[in-house]
């Protein structure tokens, strides 16, 4: 305990203290330094929020370098402020190397400004999501169907990007499908990964359209390996179920109150 007790009493003690202030204030490249710090600590996440930190903290530590060469005259602090400039260097070299690595379409960047970053989705999972679906968007053209009632296997999930889709049901209009939401949601959702099912309606496009559409056995194999991933799809697919069923609800009805799911027939609601 002594020899404690003695460690901390000269970690504290040994040094002088300070009896009399410096009157100057220091140069203005110190000032600017520190200028650096305080705004490059308010950078945010993501890559461009990387990006924001390591240039102003690199160029804060540059800063201190010059201000210890020229100023304090001090080998140690211009090494330690000069070795951390280079590493902020190298971070915000490798970082813009990432998000250059990372580049898109136009659509599947206007795809990703919509929809995936207001949920926070980084680039790197975006670009996972992205070549899942081979980065192809699929054009539509009017009048064609997506899907016909009886016949059209489900072995996908789509996404529509532009143009609108007109659901129908023994040619009974039941609703529409617009931009960023999805096709083929509820038959995705009735399905268990080993099951297989055809269409219940009929999906046609009432204008030219185009879509992202995501093989089923393949999305799978992405859930399995990325839980995030699923999650996220998870989330995305229960919202999507949900406006539909609003739809569907206010125009299929049966007697006693009870409202029919065309789309989802196992479930009924009061």
């Amino acid at each position: 305990m002594g020899e404690n007790a003695s460690f901390w009493e000269s970690l504290i003690y040994a040094h002088p203290t300070c009896t009399t202030w410096k009157q100057e204030a220091e140069g203005s490249i110190y000032h600017l330094a520190s200028i650096l710090f305080v705004v490059g600590f308010m950078g945010g996440s993501g890559f461009f929020g990387l990006l924001y930190v390591f240039s102003l903290l690199g160029l804060g530590f540059l800063c201190s370098s010059v201000w210890a060469w020229l100023d304090v005259c001090a080998a140690d602090i211009f090494s330690w402020n000069f070795i951390l400039f280079v590493i902020c260097f190298v971070q915000f070299i490798y970082v813009t190397y990432q998000v250059r690595s990372v580049s898109f379409d136009r659509e599947f960047q206007e795809l990703y400004s919509a929809l995936f970053q207001p949920l926070g989705i980084s680039l790197t999972v975006f670009r996972k999501i992205v070549l899942c679906c081979d980065a192809e968007v699929v054009t539509l053209e009017k009048e064609h169907c997506y899907a016909m009632q009886g016949k059209t296997p489900i072995d996908k999930l789509s996404l529509l990007v532009s143009g609108r889709i007109r659901v129908t049901v023994d040619g009974e209009f039941l609703h529409y499908i617009f931009p960023l939401q999805f096709l083929d949601s509820p038959e995705w959702d009735s399905l268990r990964p080993t099951e297989e099912g055809i269409f219940q309606v009929t999906l046609t496009a009432e204008t030219d359209c185009r879509y992202v559409a995501w093989r089923r056995k393949k999305l799978y194999l992405l859930f399995a390996k990325h839980r995030f991933i699923s999650r996220l799809f998870s989330i995305l697919i229960g919202s999507d179920i949900a406006e539909k069923l609003y739809a569907l609800n206010d125009r299929v009805h049966v007697g006693k109150g009870f409202r029919y799911d065309i789309r989802l027939p196992n479930f009924y609601h009061v």
